[in-house]
């Protein structure tokens, strides 16, 4: 049993029992140690002393013998148990936006509700409203909210499938039949969303390598088997589709199988008035192969240079490329520091010297402890006292460093009427401010973007975090006009953040080009709660090269020195 199954198991744990109005203590226990699991790096399945599990945050004796039962017999009695519980059904409604614990219980307390689709319907109805604590905008919200479950359901977090896709891909690798092999399909192009998994092989043994993909131990269950194409479906619960090529074949397969639709349409456009047919098997001249063994012989063959897979949208990358104009994407090795990551001053769960000593380690320069002010309703939220005492632990840490820097920061919550949640004197005293909305998600578009242009405007205010609020699956952005914000940003000198944090990708790739084509410069930081989250930092420099940022794009592409002038107090 993997970390991420265990990991699942008490998070539904947790669910039932706040449904059930259990100790928020002991449900605070499982979510911790859910999220101790999540970001374990070593499976606890391989570990011989499970006593020591004990010494990990959230894994008290209590979680280490649960562990242990369900790793020799695959099950937990009290789990089983309480999934019999009358509440268990309404850990669905939780995935809703806005229905926490206490709406499902009593939404089935009063009208024995248990499932979505008759939620849907009373909602429709009306017969949610004069709930204890629910009106109209409620079931209003509740409705949008089931929308958008249904909207995502099929598709997967681009952070949550591609460690695992790539977890197949390295075990495919083991097959001595496998010559080549690729991601392909929207996961090659690093979209936010994946419905399914498209791996590529080439190969002069199609058969061997098929047999060991239906064979590899996170399949669940084998939709079809030939020798050309493969589908099984994983554990996980998606699907991924093997296609086997001959080696000859395999760039023109990697193109057309990469996509996107619209892209492959115009290079094969382009190949047309050339006299050329471009397929998944080659480039032809009439009947003779001309190209096709690698992508760049195909970009070639259309006078092309390399397109990177991330800008194949058909958003004007072909054009660019016909005027040797295509972007210098921004990679993660151009990256010198993350302006956004948590300690555990706040909710994060690393000490500040613990989070410098693994950024350094990936050969950062800086990074910006940004710690939660009060509002946000974290019950460490930094204070002015708490502030300022940060501040001289960073001092401390500092002078101990060697070439290597630690900045004193904040995300402080930009409250509903504009205002930030620190006053000017104690805002003024750190190296940098980063701000946010976290609360007051219903404001209308006017009142939101007015809301955030306040904030920015304020000469303390440095970056604006997460600027459309999202979280992918579970949140749609709030209401704001983005043009705005980013002529705001312009117009003040301000930075916009993309947040690397999976769920969020926030700004999206679409805001992050209207922001480059206005010149605000952006930060690509983690929103790091603890060391093992600075790899998302791999997710944002995707979605920042599907913005086509370049690295001058990029505030923390500059190094320290350069970084200074950027941050005036």
């Amino acid at each position: 049993m993997t970390n991420q199954e265990l990991a699942q198991i008490f998070s539904h744990i947790a669910e039932i029992l706040d449904i059930q109005g259990e100790n928020p203590f002991k449900v605070r226990a499982y979510k911790k140690a859910v999220q101790t699991l999540e970001n374990l790096t070593t499976q606890i399945s391989t570990v011989k002393n499970l006593e020591k599990l004990g010494k990990l945050p959230g894994i008290g004796e209590a979680i280490t013998k649960k562990i242990k039962e369900l790793l020799e017999t695959g099950k937990l009695k009290y789990y089983e148990e309480l999934k019999k519980s009358e509440y268990a059904p309404l850990t669905e409604f939780l995935k809703i936006p806005g229905v926490g614990p206490k709406h499902a219980k009593l939404i089935y307390d009063k009208l024995k509700i248990n499932n979505v689709i008759d939620l849907e319907k009373k909602a429709t109805q009306g017969k949610l409203r004069g709930l204890f604590g629910l009106g109209e905008k409620t079931e209003e919200n509740i409705l949008k909210g089931v929308t958008q479950v249904r909207k995502y359901k099929e598709r997967f977090p681009l952070a949550f499938i591609h460690p695992k896709a790539q977890a197949l891909v390295n075990e495919l690798k083991k097959n001595k039949d496998v010559e080549k092999i690729t991601l392909a399909g929207s996961l090659r192009r690093m979209k936010e969303t994946i419905a399914d998994v498209d791996i590529l092989v080439s190969s002069k043994n199609p058969e061997s390598v098929s047999d060991s993909f239906v064979k590899l131990p996170q399949v669940s269950s084998v939709i079809a088997k030939g020798s050309t194409k493969t589908s099984i479906v994983t554990k996980d619960g998606f699907q991924s589709d093997l296609r086997i090529v001959k080696p000859e074949e395999f760039g023109a397969a990697q193109h057309y199988f990469t996509g996107s639709k619209a892209h492959n349409i115009r290079i094969r456009s382009l190949g047309v008035q050339k006299g050329l047919k471009i397929n998944e098997y080659g480039v032809f001249k009439g009947k003779k192969r001309i190209a096709g063994k690698t992508e760049t012989e195909v970009f070639k063959s259309v006078a092309l240079p390399y397109i990177s897979p991330e800008l194949r949208e058909d958003w004007g990358e072909v054009e660019m490329a016909l005027q040797k104009k295509l972007p210098h994407l921004v990679e993660l090795k151009d990256i010198k520091g993350d302006l956004h990551v948590h300690t555990d001053w706040s909710d994060g769960q690393n000490s500040i010297e613990k989070m410098a000593e693994e950024a350094k380690k990936r050969g950062y320069q800086y990074i910006a402890i940004c710690d939660h002010s009060t509002a946000v309703g974290i019950t460490k939220g930094l204070d002015p006292k708490r502030v300022e005492k940060q501040i001289e632990v960073v001092k401390k840490l500092n002078k101990k460093l060697k070439n290597f820097k630690i900045l004193s920061g904040i995300e402080v919550d930009i409250r509903a009427d504009g205002k930030l949640d620190l006053p000017a004197n104690v805002l003024k005293e750190l190296d940098l401010v980063v701000v946010a909305v976290h609360t007051k998600f219903s404001q209308s578009e006017a009142e939101m973007t007015k809301r955030i242009i306040k904030a920015i405007e304020s000469p303390l205010v440095d970056i604006l975090a997460h600027p459309t609020g999202r979280l992918i699956g579970k949140r749609e952005p709030y209401q704001v006009n983005i043009d705005k914000i980013i002529d705001c940003c312009k117009a003040n000198d301000k930075i916009l953040e993309l947040n690397a944090y999976p769920e969020r990708l926030d700004l999206n790739d679409i805001n992050c080009r209207k922001a480059k084509e206005k010149r605000v410069k952006i930060t690509i930081s983690t929103d790091a709660h603890n060391i093992n989250h600075y790899f998302w930092m791999n997710f944002g420099i995707a979605t920042a090269k599907r913005g086509w940022l370049e690295p001058n794009d990029v505030i923390n592409t500059l190094p320290l020195n350069k970084l200074k002038k950027f941050f005036k107090r």
